[in-house]
C-alpha cells in the first residue's frame, strides 16, 4: 500500500506543478485540484485538496523570484485552507496520509523541469534546498543527463554553506568529481577538492581526499599519493576505504609483502571495532591474504562488459605454447631486421579485421582509435584463435591495449602482460642469436618488436618490477642507440630497488651522447648520495643546476604550486614542467632516502 501511496503522491505532485505553472495563482491552482486531484488517487478527491495546499506553500514561484508563497495552517475552526467552505477541523484536517510529505519536494520536481536560462536563474537563487539538489542532480545522472546534473550539483556544492548539505550527499559529491572528470573539466575537479579539503564537512574531506590519493596513483605521482593518504588516514582514522587505498598504493611503491601486512593490520582492527559487513571483512581478509590478485579479481568484477572476456585472456596467456622462429637477418656487421613472414601477415590480417584500430606510428606509444570500444569482440576472438599471437603485430597491438588500460595498475601485470613479455623475450634471444648487430627503429619491421618491448617495459614497472628491468636491459642490448629511452627506464628501476652502484655502472655503460635528461643527471646524483660519494654528487648537483634552475628547488619544496603539461602534454628542456615531471615520478626515493632532501635544501 505505502508503494501504490508514493506512486500516487508523486503523479499528483507533478500534475499539480504543471497547474501551477499555467499563472501561478492559489484559486486557480484549486479550481484545477477540484476538477482532476481525484483522477491521482483512484477517484478520491478529497486526499488531492488536502495535498494541493501543502504543495503550493513548498512550490518556488518564478513571478516571485523562486520564493515560496505559503499558506498559514488555519486553526481548527476556521475556514479549510482547500477554499471548500467548511471549517478546517471538518475537511482537510481529518485527512491522514500514509507518510509525511517531503517539504522539498516540488523543488525537486522544479529542478527536474526546469530548462535554459529558467534553471540557470532558479540555482543562482540560492533558495533550493540542499535535498532537492541531491535528489534532483542524482535523479539527472541516473538518467543520463551529465550536463544537467553537472549544473545543479554545482550549486549543492558551491561552497556557501557547508552545514546545509545532508550527510546523504556523498555519492553525489563523488558523481560531481566523476562527471567532471568525464569532460576535462581538471581545474574545476581540483578546486572542488582543494575547497572540500579545507572548508568541507568531515564526511566529504575524507572522501576528497581518497580521491587525490587514487588521482595522484593514476598519474604515477607516489610521493604526492603517500601525503594525500596520511592526510585521509587523519581526517577518517577508521575508514574500511583507507585499506584498499594503502594496499594500492605500496603496490605501487613496489612493496608487496608491506601491502600484505597493513591490509592484515587493517583487517585486525576493523574486526575488532565490529562495524562492518561480512563482505566487507571477507574483502579486507582476502586483501590481507593476497593484495595483488585481490585487486585484480575486484577490477575484474567491477568491468561489467568486460569481465569474462578478460578472464578468458587471462587464461589464454596462462597456457600460451612456445614463441614460433622469426625471420631475423644481419645486414653488414652493425645491423639486425625483422622481416614479418607471409604467415604472420596472414595471422594479423585475421585478427586485424576484428581489432579494427590501428596504431599510431607518429608516437611511441598508442592508437588512432581507442581500441577498447570493440574490446569485447576482438578479445573474445583471440580466444578462439590463440595462433594469432605468433604474429608479433597482433602481440604489438594486444600489448598497446592492455597496457594502455591497466598499465598503471601493479596488480594487473601478472596475468595480462608478463606472458606476452616472456614471447617477446623469446624473439629478442632469436635476434642476439643471428649476430651482434644493432635492432635499430628504423629498418625493415623492426619498429614491431621496439615498440611492442617498449609497452610491456613500460606497463610492467610498477607490477612486475624486474621482469620489466630484465627486458629494458634485454631491449639496451639489440637498441644500443637507445631509441626508446629505455636507459632512464632502467636507471629508475635500479634506484628503486637500491641497486645504486649497478645504476652508476649503467650510467658509465651507457654515456649520454651530449644528453643532459633531467632524470638521468638526478639519478645519478641520487646514486652518489647513497653511497656516500658527497663530493661527486654535489658536482652533479651543479650539471643540474644549470641545465634546468627550476629542478632543485621543486624536488626539495614541501607544497609547491603544481605545474600543469602543455596542451600536447610535452614538456620542453629546462623548463618548470620538466621539472614537475621528475618531482611527480621520483620525489618519494628521494623522501625514502635519509638526509636526501635536507641535502637537497641546503644546497638550493
Amino acid at each position: 500500500m505505502l508503494a501504490v501511496w508514493v506512486e500516487q503522491l508523486l503523479g499528483f505532485a507533478s500534475g499539480a506543478l504543471s497547474a501551477i505553472r499555467q499563472n501561478e495563482h492559489y484559486p486557480d491552482f484549486m479550481t484545477w485540484v477540484r476538477a482532476h486531484g481525484g483522477e491521482y488517487f483512484g477517484g478520491d478527491a478529497t486526499q488531492a485538496q488536502a495535498l494541493a495546499p501543502i504543495l503550493w506553500s513548498q512550490t518556488p514561484l518564478e513571478r516571485l523570484d523562486f520564493s515560496s508563497q505559503p499558506l498559514a495552517t488555519p486553526e481548527r475552526d476556521e475556514p479549510c485552507w482547500c477554499d471548500s467552505g467548511r471549517k478546517f477541523k471538518q475537511c482537510c484536517s481529518q485527512v491522514e496520509f500514509p507518510t509525511d510529505v517531503p517539504p522539498q519536494m516540488m523543488w525537486m520536481l522544479s529542478l527536474r523541469e526546469w530548462k535554459g536560462a529558467t534553471l540557470k536563474a532558479a540555482l543562482l537563487s540560492g533558495k533550493a534546498p540542499a535535498q532537492s539538489l541531491l535528489e534532483a542532480g542524482l535523479i539527472a545522472a541516473e538518467s543520463g543527463q551529465s550536463g544537467r546534473a553537472m549544473q545543479i550539483l554545482e550549486s549543492l556544492f558551491d561552497g556557501s554553506d557547508w552545514s546545509r548539505l545532508p550527510e546523504q550527499a556523498e555519492p553525489a559529491f563523488e558523481i560531481l568529481l566523476d562527471i567532471y572528470q568525464e569532460r576535462g573539466f581538471n581545474r574545476k575537479r581540483a578546486d572542488l577538492l582543494d575547497e572540500v579539503m579545507e572548508r568541507g564537512p568531515m564526511f566529504l574531506r575524507g572522501v576528497a581526499l581518497e580521491r587525490l590519493c587514487l588521482t595522484h596513483l593514476d598519474g604515477d605521482d607516489l610521493d604526492s599519493a603517500r601525503a594525500a593518504f596520511v592526510r585521509a588516514q587523519q581526517a577518517l582514522p577508521d575508514s574500511p576505504t583507507l585499506a584498499y587505498i594503502e594496499a594500492m598504493l605500496l603496490l605501487h611503491e613496489g612493496h608487496e609483502e608491506e601491502a600484505r601486512a597493513r591490509a592484515d593490520f587493517w583487517y585486525r582492527r576493523l574486526v575488532r571495532k565490529g562495524e562492518l559487513d561480512d563482505e566487507q571483512l571477507d574483502f579486507l581478509a582476502a586483501l590481507a591474504d593476497n593484495p595483488g590478485a585481490t585487486l585484480a579479481d575486484q577490477l575484474l568484477s567491477a568491468e561489467a562488459d568486460l569481465a569474462t572476456p578478460l578472464m578468458a585472456l587471462q587464461s589464454l596467456l596462462a597456457a600460451l605454447t612456445t614463441a614460433p622462429k622469426l625471420d631475423f637477418r644481419q645486414r653488414g656487421e652493425q645491423r639486425l631486421e625483422y622481416h614479418v613472414s607471409a604467415r604472420e601477415a596472414t595471422l594479423f590480417a585475421a585478427w586485424h579485421a576484428e581489432f579494427q584500430v590501428m596504431v599510431d606510428t607518429d608516437i611511441a606509444l598508442g592508437f588512432i582509435d581507442d581500441p577498447w570500444d570493440n574490446a569485447v569482440s576482438w578479445m573474445s576472438a583471440l580466444c578462439a584463435h590463440p595462433e594469432w599471437l605468433d604474429s608479433p603485430q597482433v602481440l604489438q597491438d594486444l600489448a598497446l591495449a592492455l597496457t594502455s588500460r591497466f598499465g598503471s595498475l601493479p596488480w594487473m601485470a601478472p596475468s595480462l602482460l608478463e606472458p606476452l613479455a616472456q614471447r617477446l623475450d623469446r624473439w629478442l634471444d632469436q635476434a642476439r642469436a643471428v649476430g651482434e648487430g644493432n635492432l635499430c627503429w628504423d629498418d625493415a619491421d623492426n619498429a614491431i618488436l621496439l615498440r611492442t618491448g617498449l609497452a610491456l617495459v613500460v606497463g610492467m614497472e610498477r607490477g612486475a618490477r624486474q621482469h620489466s628491468r630484465h627486458l629494458a636491459e634485454k631491449m639496451l642490448l639489440v637498441n644500443r642507440e637507445d631509441s626508446l629511452g629505455l636507459l632512464e627506464l632502467v636507471l629508475d628501476q635500479l634506484l628503486r630497488d637500491e641497486r645504486n652502484a649497478d645504476a652508476l655502472r649503467l650510467l658509465e655503460d651507457h654515456r649520454e651522447d651530449g644528453s643532459m635528461a633531467l632524470n638521468i643527471l638526478f639519478g645519478r646524483a641520487l646514486a652518489h648520495f647513497r653511497l656516500e660519494h658527497y663530493d661527486q654528487a654535489a658536482e652533479v648537483l651543479e650539471d643540474i643546476q644549470r641545465y634546468n634552475r627550476h629542478a632543485i628547488e621543486l624536488l626539495s619544496a614541501d607544497n609547491p604550486r603544481p605545474v600543469k603539461p602543455g596542451r600536447e602534454g610535452d614538456v620542453d628542456p629546462g623548463s618548470r614542467g620538466e621539472a614537475w615531471q621528475y618531482r611527480a615520478l621520483m620525489r618519494d626515493q628521494w623522501r625514502a632516502t635519509p638526509g636526501a632532501l635536507a641535502w637537497l635544501s641546503a644546497y638550493r
